[in-house]
């Protein structure tokens, strides 16, 4: 039985290394149902790319395999592996981080090493800089198509092995809770948190309801300010700035109609804090 196979790099596509991806997945299999899920990682940016499929994996039918190549370590002894996860997907990737995500929010229920003298395009063995062409690629055609079933990637390592970066978990304590920005949403600026809903709501907020955000980095604050707990972008001005749900059930920050990230230059990862308290109610007279 055929699965999807879905593609992730931070390749880009102004070039051929995207459609050489595509070539080597339907020189496999004519009939593979190939799609992308995205080619716009930064470049070398593992964490993002672990992010990106915790994003997307669980929205695509159990049996789908994902391709995920953001490879700074390329050539070196990292290893390259497969892992199924506790949701019945497959991930074909460098084992340096890209699951980070994944391994906590989902599960990982097996992971195996790529038996390279079975499942590496025929004839690349001299090729040490385009893995994702030569083995990821051609390891995940042939399981999506099922010429090999998960036992014919190869050896099996513990899942527990398979390598994460470091992470900061939110925390709740008193009036406040304090997490990581992850990551944007690229497009429209937003800022993602770390911070579960059902965390933040823990401070008794609701829906109009007015929160403190404070924002720093490791030298300095970056922002400060109280803004509305909304349930859409639609619930303030145009210009303001907004605290709200993500489609992750996590909490987000942005400016309606603008980028909230450009706008006081915040970035990502676990030198970026943030801090949301319930702002006090003030009377005027």
């Amino acid at each position: 039985m055929r699965h999807a196979l879905i593609l992730q790099t931070d390749f880009g596509t102004c070039d051929g290394a995207v459609s050489a991806m595509y070539g080597v997945a339907f020189g496999v299999d004519r009939e593979l149902y190939v799609r992308d899920l995205t080619h716009e990682i930064p470049q070398y940016d593992i964490w993002e790319a672990s992010y990106r499929l915790i994003q997307t994996v669980t929205y695509w039918p159990e049996g789908t395999v994902f391709v995920s190549v953001v490879d700074p370590g390329v050539g070196s002894d990292r290893k390259s592996i497969v892992v199924k996860t506790a949701s019945g997907h497959y991930i074909v990737t460098p084992d340096n981080g890209t699951l980070t995500h994944v391994k906590k929010l989902i599960g990982i229920q097996e992971a195996r090493i790529i038996d390279e003298s079975v499942n590496r395009l025929p004839n690349s063995g001299e090729s040490y800089t385009f893995h994702g062409r030569d083995i990821y690629a051609y390891c995940g055609a042939r399981l999506a198509a099922g010429i090999i079933d998960f036992k014919g990637v190869g050896p099996q390592m513990p899942p527990e092995d398979v390598v994460e970066l470091p992470t900061i978990p939110p925390v709740l304590e008193h009036d406040k809770v304090t997490g990581i920005i992850d990551v944007l949403d690229v497009r429209f600026g937003s800022l993602w948190t770390n911070i579960p809903r059902e965390t933040f709501l823990q401070l008794d907020v609701k829906h109009g309801d007015r929160v403190e955000i404070a924002i720093s980095n490791q030298t300095r604050t970056v922002y400060k300010y109280i803004m509305t707990y909304a349930r859409s972008f639609a619930d303030v001005c145009i210009g303001e700035p907004l605290l709200y749900v993500n489609s992750l059930d996590c909490m987000a920050v942005a400016i309606n109609q603008g980028s909230f990230s450009r706008a006081y230059n915040v970035g990502t990862g676990t030198n970026w804090k943030i801090i949301i308290r319930k702002a006090p109610r003030i009377i005027y007279e």
